[in-house]
């Protein structure tokens, strides 16, 4: 791992804005295209990410998704995303998905926000579980959710359908809330 970089802090929704989001999209559309297609497709402009951040308010307010955007304190920009969603309130999971900007890559950004996820996932919201899919390929999203003490349950196939259209496995990690209280 590079030299941590700790001038950061985390934003919510209502604390950003969709220039802002787009640009952090815009800067790293080639680094996310395969693994965050979604988000990629509803942000391809300015009005469509307007869009995209109002279905996310209505989802923060139904309890159906929360969202965390990483502001380097420096610059002032947004450098990365954390977002909770499949947020099942009968069992009381959810699943993380995040990306930190291609130039903060391998400084601890990423894990240190993932470790204040998953106590906002557990304290906050009560959830009995967490999961995280990632990629076959995605060995450092692999190795943020081993760091964390997720437990690799499975391969899913062809879970996913990435930016290019085509359906891929995924690796299925799990945290349980019993499993993280005893961290």
């Amino acid at each position: 791992m590079e030299a941590i970089f700790q001038n950061w802090k985390t934003d919510r929704l209502q604390d950003i804005s969709a220039e802002e989001f787009f640009a952090l999209i815009e800067r790293n559309a080639d680094h996310i295209k395969k693994t965050f297609p979604g988000t990629l497709g509803n942000c391809r402009n300015l009005e469509q990410t307007i869009r995209f951040l109002g279905e996310n308010i209505d989802k923060e307010e139904n309890g159906d998704g929360y969202y965390f955007y990483i502001r380097n304190l420096e610059t002032g920009r947004l450098i990365g995303y954390v977002c909770i969603k499949n947020v099942d309130r009968k069992i009381m999971k959810c699943e993380l998905a995040y990306f930190v900007d291609v130039d903060f890559e391998r400084k601890g950004i990423i894990s240190k926000a993932v470790s204040n996820t998953l106590s906002f996932c557990f304290r906050e919201l009560g959830m009995n579980k967490i999961f995280i899919c990632t990629s076959l390929v995605n060995h450092a999203s692999q190795r943020i959710a081993t760091k964390h003490s997720f437990v690799e349950e499975g391969v899913l196939r062809q879970e996913f359908k990435n930016g290019e259209g085509k359906l891929e496995d995924v690796k299925y990690f799990g945290l349980l809330k019993s499993e993280y209280d005893h961290e």
